[in-house]
């Protein structure tokens, strides 16, 4: 079939608006008619040619729209059910049988390589190969084909067009807190980078209690907007040392959480944790990026560091928890959405880059 879709030809280029063919869904399947998807930072680290997903690619991971098709085997879903799509894994190594499919011992292929498992792609322009399959879904297109490993089905008296960024930024945000990190009641937590995953973390940090809520960031305008999602406290290291304004606030925190990817602000983040103290790292870097840590202050207070993928959430689980709480009006989620005209996709892109915009979603439909 004939589908629109944004493609990412170059490093750094902007996205170009193509017409491809995508092949029929497998058995294993499920074609997906995409109504809104969000943009994320990951799509950019990938556009920008800093992971090896080959290109040209059909980028977008945070999918949300109605099943249109299934395949033979699939029983997950079945045509008109409304669907987001989130990252894919494989179901079978022990991180996946243990319910930790976020570090599926498959996560990098299954969602980077640009093809199916087998090597192929369902994505074609005039008979050459347009790779696809990016976090089993690309969904910045008219249609998407995923699996039922990553597709969940949501509730119709929600708005679909919105659901999109649960799929991962705010999942990944919200579950760092929530499950990785595992935030106590009455805690000092401070989150580095208040984008969309670091708003979504200071949301969740609110929901587990935590005491004492500090956002850092460069940008005012961010540091507002985390107060207005529950921060107590807000640092830009522009204008003074982060982890020394830290130390000074609460004598050091319980838990940090860096969604930048940045080696220096990583850093700051472990030299503000108190002894005992937990940091994670979820901020997407280039390959080969290294941290540098002073060892005798992380060593000797048991300090510790951990890695966070897609907020080590199952989402069949968590992606309605978030869901339900978004309708009990606790996790207001909403106010970080911009939308715009697929077409728009470039422009929605350069407002994310330039701070315009925490969260934006294209409309397809």
């Amino acid at each position: 079939m004939k589908i629109k879709a944004a493609v990412a030809r170059a490093n750094g280029a902007p996205l170009s608006i193509e017409t491809l063919d995508l092949e029929d869904p497998r058995d294993d399947e499920i074609l997906v008619r995409v109504v809104a998807t969000g943009i994320c930072h990951t799509d950019l680290v990938v556009r920008d040619g800093h992971l090896p997903t080959p290109q040209p690619v059909v980028l977008g991971h945070e999918g949300a729209g109605i099943v249109e098709r299934v395949g033979a085997q699939v029983t997950k879903v079945r045509p008109g059910d409304p669907v987001v799509m989130t990252y894919n894994s494989c179901g079978t190594c022990p991180s996946c049988r243990e319910h930790h499919a976020s570090t599926c011992h498959e996560f990098f292929p299954r969602n980077f390589f640009g093809t199916r498992p087998d090597g192929t792609s369902a994505l074609s322009s005039e008979g050459k190969r347009v790779h696809g399959n990016f976090f089993g879904q690309s969904s910045f297109a008219s249609h998407a084909l995923c699996h039922a490993r990553n597709v969940v089905k949501v509730p119709d008296d929600v708005p679909l067009e919105l659901l999109g960024p649960l799929a991962c930024g705010v999942q990944t945000g919200a579950g760092a807190i929530l499950n990785a990190l595992k935030v106590e009641t009455g805690r000092a937590v401070a989150i580095f980078g208040t984008g969309s995953v670091g708003l979504s973390a200071v949301m969740a940090a609110r929901l587990a209690g935590a005491a004492t809520i500090i956002a850092v960031d460069i940008r005012e305008s961010r540091l507002e907007a985390a107060l207005s999602f529950g921060a107590t406290h807000t640092v830009n290291p522009a204008s003074t040392d982060a982890a020394a304004e830290i130390l000074k606030l609460t004598g050091g925190v319980h838990y940090a959480l860096d969604t930048t990817g940045n080696a220096s602000v990583i850093r700051k983040a472990v030299e503000s944790l108190a002894p005992r103290g937990l940091c994670g790292l979820l901020g997407a870097s280039p390959l080969g990026s290294e941290v540098t840590l002073d060892e005798v202050h992380f060593m000797s207070g048991g300090r510790r560091l951990i890695g966070i993928v897609e907020g080590d959430t199952n989402p069949d689980v968590f992606i309605p928890m978030l869901i339900g709480l978004y309708r009990q009006g606790r996790f207001p989620f909403d106010r970080m959405v911009r939308f715009y005209p697929f077409d728009a996709i470039n422009q929605a892109i350069d407002d994310m880059e330039q701070g315009r915009a925490i969260k934006p979603v294209v409309r397809l439909q």
